[in-house]
């Protein structure tokens, strides 16, 4: 049997995204893969600096940073830079509005992301939400897994696009289907397409009543699941990790240079 570090070099992805509400990020050193990208969750749950330059000496480094948030935005108080170490780069996103405040949510995207750009020409652009923007400003183009993604790239290529592309997916290696759902369900039910497709669905992302909505996890049955399983694969990397790397390898092949797998079920099943 394959140990969590086993079975992340051989799915063959190069990054891994941490989310530091949910886990001690200074356990990256750990993981069999150096590039590590530290997701923004709020300014309550960003790493202190020394962490930051712990990590920023022991791996490749990545934090993001939403340009509209208090401490990140190039136009007004950006006085959390700082915080970031000299070695690590920056991923410059439009920021989630679970993270905003109403303020920070309302200001204008494109002018800070073309600012930040100016200020940190090395960093990742997401473009979730601000896809046109984010071209428009430049860099290493971040994305998130969709169905459509290969040939989005595919397109971005022949379009002339040479600049570098990155793809974010959740990833469970395993191909055992309650814990595909448990750990992915509930995210790719939010996805705009799945949405739609899901029983009653309203294809506004938000959900119905979760009093009465069908379940998203494992519990999940009939057409709910199907459609929920079948989201996974597009949504998500899942399976085992050969049935990982091949999902991967067609990535590389559209004309991916990075796919960055979040452990949709914690950090552990990377190390353990």
């Amino acid at each position: 049997m394959l140990t969590g570090r086993e079975a992340v070099a051989r799915a063959g992805i190069d990054a891994v995204a941490l989310k530091p509400a949910e886990c001690d990020v200074s356990r990256a050193a750990e993981l069999p893969i150096d590039r590590v990208t530290i997701d923004y969750e709020g300014r309550e749950h960003l790493p202190d600096a020394e962490t930051l330059d712990r990590l920023a000496a022991e791996a490749e480094l990545y934090v993001t940073t939403p340009v509209r948030a208090d401490g990140f935005d190039p136009l007004g108080d950006d006085s959390l830079i700082d915080k970031i170490p000299d070695p690590a780069r920056r991923v410059l996103v439009a920021g989630h509005g679970a993270y905003l405040s109403k303020d920070e949510s309302s200001r204008a995207v494109a002018p800070r992301l073309g600012a930040a750009r100016r200020d940190a020409p090395d960093a990742w652009v997401g473009t979730e939400g601000v896809e046109r923007v984010a071209l428009a400003a430049g860099g290493t183009q971040f994305e998130l897994l969709s169905r459509s993604t290969d040939r989005d790239v595919r397109g971005l290529r022949a379009a002339g696009f040479d600049g570098e592309i990155a793809v974010y997916a959740p990833t469970v290696l395993t191909d055992d289907e309650d814990v595909v759902l448990d750990a992915v369900g509930a995210y790719v039910a939010r996805r705009r397409p799945v949405a739609r497709a899901l029983p009653d669905g309203d294809g506004d992302g938000s959900g119905d009543d979760p009093d009465t909505a069908p379940p998203t996890d494992a519990s999940a049955t009939g057409r709910t699941r199907e459609v929920l399983s079948a989201a996974a694969r597009d949504f998500a990397l899942v399976g085992s990790p050969e049935t990982v790397r091949e999902r991967v390898d067609a990535l590389r092949e559209a004309g991916v240079d990075h796919v960055v797998g979040y452990p949709a079920r914690g950090i552990d099943e990377f190390l353990l």
